[in-house]
C-alpha cells in the first residue's frame, strides 16, 4: 500500500508503518487488489467512531498498470457488499483530483445516492504550506446489498 501511495503522484503518503498498523486495525473496512501477487489497488477506510454507519474511506490508489479497469470501483462496491450497516460513505478531495471526484460521483450513480460536497479542511487548517482544501464528499443514502 506505502509502495501505491507513493507512485500515485496524488495522495499524501505516511510511513509504511502507518500503512501496515492501518491495514491491521481496519482490515474490515479496507481492501488490497492483487494482481499476480502483487498489490495493484487499495482502499483505506473506517467506520466513525461517532457515525456507525458511516464508512469513511481516508485513502484509494491503484497502480498506473490496473487504470481505467474499474478497479476502484469493485473495491468501494466490495466494500459495501460486506458492510451492509452503511448507510453513507464520506471522503474527502481535493479540488484538483478529478480521478477521484469522477470515481466516487460514478459510485454515487451506481447505488442510486446523491452525493453532497461540502468545506471540511481548508488550506489554513494544514501547518505544511502547499496542501490544497480538502473538500467532503458525502454519499447518501445507501442500501445493503445496492
Amino acid at each position: 500500500m506505502w509502495r501505491l501511495a507513493r507512485d500515485s503522484g496524488t495522495l499524501d503518503l505516511n510511513t509504511s508503518y502507518a500503512y501496515l498498523l492501518l491495514a491491521r486495525d481496519f482490515a474490515a473496512t479496507s481492501r488490497l487488489a492483487v494482481r499476480d501477487g502483487e498489490g495493484v489497488g487499495f482502499v483505506l477506510g473506517y467506520l466513525r467512531p461517532t457515525a456507525s454507519e458511516t464508512l469513511f474511506v481516508w485513502q484509494i490508489a491503484v497502480d498506473a498498470s490496473q487504470r481505467g479497469k474499474q478497479v476502484a470501483g469493485r473495491m468501494l462496491d466490495s466494500l459495501l457488499e460486506d458492510l451492509p450497516q452503511v448507510r453513507q460513505l464520506e471522503t474527502t478531495i481535493t479540488e484538483d483530483n478529478t480521478a477521484s471526484q469522477r470515481l466516487f460521483a460514478s459510485f454515487a450513480r451506481r447505488h442510486g445516492a446523491s452525493e453532497e460536497i461540502t468545506e471540511l479542511i481548508t488550506e489554513e487548517h494544514f501547518p505544511d504550506a502547499g496542501h490544497g482544501a480538502e473538500l467532503l464528499h458525502t454519499i447518501s443514502p445507501l442500501h445493503a446489498g445496492s
